[in-house]
């Protein structure tokens, strides 16, 4: 066998993952990967094991639940074979694994630097001198955004080719805030570090993050999780879903210059992130998900509070959003506006709502569950244009959605136990662990590996919008110019979640 299947927080020793040539390894990922669908890399990364560089890979069936993981050598000569034919998802990860460590891929399209890490293997390369695409043409022009942006968001480059008004070609660079989070994960000792560090992977995401370290972290440790952990972290990420979809919608809106729509839906986010604050402290939910222990148990008179909250929010959304689908201003900017087929966006590996807004039905509470979407998950929304509206038509689905499943979870809040703290107990040694976790934003990976003092030798983060970028740069082409805000704010995705 040259792969093991395994479950999502499942633990096994790193010595049961098959270890092949790398013609075999590439074989085994062609034939898992080729005519499945179903199937796609949830995370692909190398790491020095001080004997050598070896490769991880980890696939996902989202039919049967299962996780393939097998792994190689590469040999001691310095180019290998592109993964990027069988499949443009694995680009990226090549691209990574060539800026880290230099292994060049033959037959990649373009292998340039991803992220500018300060560990990287060539530092002449510089973010200065990105060797973005160009067009040689009298009749093209290029249009530079960012890396500061009027807004108040994060730092990337856009770097767009036009035939007037029309948008040929979009490349995005990014790497400006990369942070080292990654290697500060295996430098960090304290679990309450490394569980802060997973707050700040993306802001917008800390439930996302932080459910999917504490699931990992406990599973190393041979830890099970309580119904009462189950029902914090679940309960938490659907707010974190019902929060950050009203905002962005109301962001779209913005976009349009549909002002009603931007205030409405601006204010109804505010009692969602009141709430979350009102629960743990901090609106955006940092310091609610820890390893081993509720620092902040949901009560009944929470359960009561969040129940007025959703009495108050459910009436005006559902008013503002059917004027918002029924005006023809508003419809004539989101119908047919940055449109990404199905088959593009299983071709690049995309994730999450954007995924699913193209047909792609791609869901980890579905497809991988895990705490208590283990005995119940929202059914998975899907829509099959590819645009605008379908990525607004998801969010307002899966808002209303969030909201029915949170209601009926909170019927049934579990008892409170006496907990034992368990943050002094180190992660057993010798160990891997994949984990995934459906954030609001699609599909977030972590992988663990540590060594056989039980430190992490690694610990390698996916955020969704490792994928999703390359969605939106093939959305935007054949659209105006001037509708690029509207597809950018439509997938929302995360510089920082990027530059890890």
């Amino acid at each position: 066998m040259r792969y093991i299947k395994i479950n999502n927080f499942q633990a096994v020793a790193v010595t049961d993952i098959p270890e092949t040539e790398y013609d075999s390894f590439y074989d085994t990922t062609e034939w898992l990967i080729t005519d499945h669908p179903e199937r796609h890399c949830i995370n692909y990364f190398g790491y020095d094991t001080g004997s050598g560089l070896k490769l991880i890979m980890c696939i996902a069936d989202d039919n049967t639940h299962d996780i393939y993981v097998t792994s190689c050598r590469p040999g001691s000569g310095n180019e290998i074979k592109s993964m990027t034919v069988i499949t443009p998802a694995f680009e990226k990860y090549e691209r990574e694994i060539y800026e880290n460590f230099g292994l060049f891929f033959t037959g990649h399209p373009w292998l340039k630097p991803l992220r500018y890490p300060a560990s990287r293997h060539n530092k002449n390369n510089t973010i200065a001198n990105y060797p973005f695409f160009q067009s040689d043409s009298e009749e093209l022009h290029e249009v530079g955004v960012g890396p500061i942006h009027a807004g108040v968001i994060e730092p990337g480059h856009f770097r767009f080719i036009c035939n007037g008004e029309k948008i040929l070609h979009l490349e995005i660079q990014l790497g400006y805030q990369h942070r080292g989070v990654e290697k500060l994960f295996t430098q960090r000792k304290n679990v309450i570090q490394k569980i802060m560090l997973a707050e700040g992977i993306a802001g917008d995401s800390a439930a996302a993050h932080t459910v999917t370290f504490s699931n990992l972290w406990e599973s190393l440790c041979g830890f099970k999780t309580t119904p009462e952990l189950d029902f914090n972290r679940t309960l938490s990420l659907e707010l974190e879903r019902i929060a950050i979809h009203t905002g962005d919608m109301s962001a779209v809106c913005t976009d349009i210059a549909y002002q009603m729509g931007s205030a409405v839906l601006g204010r109804l986010r505010t009692p969602i992130i009141n709430f979350t604050q009102e629960w743990c402290g901090n609106r955006l939910g940092k310091s609610l998900n820890r390893p081993f222990i509720i620092n902040y148990p949901f009560t009944a008179g929470l359960a009561l509070r969040l129940n007025q909250v959703l009495d108050n929010y459910i009436p005006d959304f559902d008013e503002i959003t059917n004027q918002i689908f029924r005006l023809t201003s508003v419809l004539s900017r989101f119908e047919r506006t940055g449109v990404i087929n199905h088959d593009d966006m299983l071709s690049i590996g995309g994730v999450g709502m954007a995924a699913r807004a193209s047909g792609l039905a791609r869901d980890i509470r579905q497809s991988h569950p895990y705490n208590l979407y283990k005995e119940s998950a929202p059914e998975t929304v899907i829509k099959n244009h590819g645009d605008v509206y379908s990525r607004v038509q998801v969010r307002r689905e899966e808002i209303e959605q969030s909201i029915g499943y949170v209601r009926s979870l909170i019927q049934r809040l579990p008892e409170h136990e006496n907990q034992t703290n368990h943050y002094h107990e180190k992660p057993m040694p010798g160990l891997f662990v994949a984990g995934l976790t459906e954030g609001w934003r699609g599909e977030v990976c972590h992988c663990a590996i540590t060594d056989n003092d039980g430190e992490l030798v690694i610990y390698k983060i996916k955020d969704p919008s490792f994928h999703n970028w390359s969605a939106l740069a093939l959305a935007v082409r054949n659209n105006e110019i001037s509708d690029f805000p509207i597809c950018n704010k439509s997938f929302n995705l995360s510089y920082c979640g990027h530059d890890l």
